[in-house]
Order: C-alpha cells, then structure tokens, then sequence
C-alpha cells in the first residue's frame, strides 16, 4: 500500500502560511535534495486554496504526477490536466492509496491534512522547520483535529537553520462494532475541506 506523506515547510510558531498565504519566509537550502523528493512520488493530493495560487502562477501541475484537487467548489471541465474529487473523496483518497506506485505527496493545506488525518489516512508528517516566527497565519493543522501520536522516524539539522522531523503517524483504526469518539467524526469544519 501507497502512503500518504503530509511533507510540509512551517515556521517554528507553527503556520505553513502567512495570514495571506504568503510563503516568502521559506528558505533555500542547497543541501535538500528536492529532485531525490520528488521522486518518490507520482501523485500529489492538494486542497483548492493550495492549488488556485499555484494554477495562477502555471504550475497546476507537477511534471510526472497525477494531481487531484479536493473542492467542492471547482469544476472538473474546467481543469484538464488535474482530477477534481468533490463529495466521497474519502473513498477516493483510500483506493489511491491501494494502488501499486510510489507514494502519495499531501502537499496542502492544514485544512485537507486535518481532514486526512481524522479521517485516519495520513502515513506520515513530514515538517521542514523554517528557523522564523510568524506570528500569525496558516496553522500546520486547524483545530478542530483528533489527537494524534506520532513516532519520530528521522531528523536532519541544515547549516540554514531549517530542521527536518520525520514522523510515522500512528492510525488507530475503530475496533469492530465500536462507535467513533466525538474526535473521530466528521465535523463541520473537516466537511470545510472541499472548499
């Protein structure tokens, strides 16, 4: 089975934006290997906020990966080259992660992670921490969000400042017959994902 990596740059108070979405505080470093990232992947999952930005500048797309776009705004005829998934995306996500190939890049944004993650579909978080503090913007995950344990799985500090986490999240699927905990259903505000 595929995983679904949530890898992410935030700064130290914990945003992945500024309060306008801004990412000019996120660092270069020329030691991270960003090719050898990419290619462990063939698909990129992203929220529309995280998208439109990047459909405005030309890179709808990533070269090499399928893209799919959770909203429940935008229209499939409208974009070509991307795989819009509206309602039932949940069961969508899940038979990507079935499918043979590499792994399955969350790139964004906190809402969609929550989303993913209460939902019990999020392998791995990995955070690139940007040595700022911004004070205000995007968090890293939105409240309302389950509790979560993570297993450190690897680190690396960088002569910039950045430090890398690496984290196995730990699912701990519903016993057979049990309810979900008030945590594990789906809120108003996970339903806010398909935007």
């Amino acid at each position: 089975m595929r995983r679904i990596r949530y890898v992410v740059a935030s700064s130290l108070d914990g945003y992945i934006a500024g309060p306008d979405g801004e990412a000019d505080w996120i660092l270069m470093d020329p030691d991270i290997d960003f090719r050898a990232l990419f290619e462990q992947f063939d698909t990129i999952l992203m929220g529309r906020r995280t998208f439109e930005p990047m459909a405005g500048a030309g890179r709808a797309r990533m070269p090499g990966m399928r893209t799919f776009v959770v909203s429940r705004t935008l229209r499939q005829g409208d974009h070509r080259n991307i795989t819009v998934l509206g309602e039932g995306w949940e069961e969508t996500v899940t038979a990507l992660r079935a499918e043979e190939g590499k792994d399955i890049w969350l790139f964004g944004g906190g809402s969609l992670f929550r989303s993913l993650l209460n939902a019990g579909l999020v392998d791995t978080a990995e955070v690139a921490i940007i040595p700022v503090l911004l004070g205000g913007g995007i968090p890293l995950l939105p409240s309302p969000a389950r509790r979560t344990e993570l297993k450190l799985t690897g680190h690396k500090v960088y002569g910039t400042g950045i430090v890398t986490l690496e984290y196995a999240v730990q699912n701990t699927p519903l016993r057979a017959g049990s309810k979900p905990t008030k945590a594990r259903r789906r809120s108003s505000k996970d339903r806010g994902a398909l935007s």
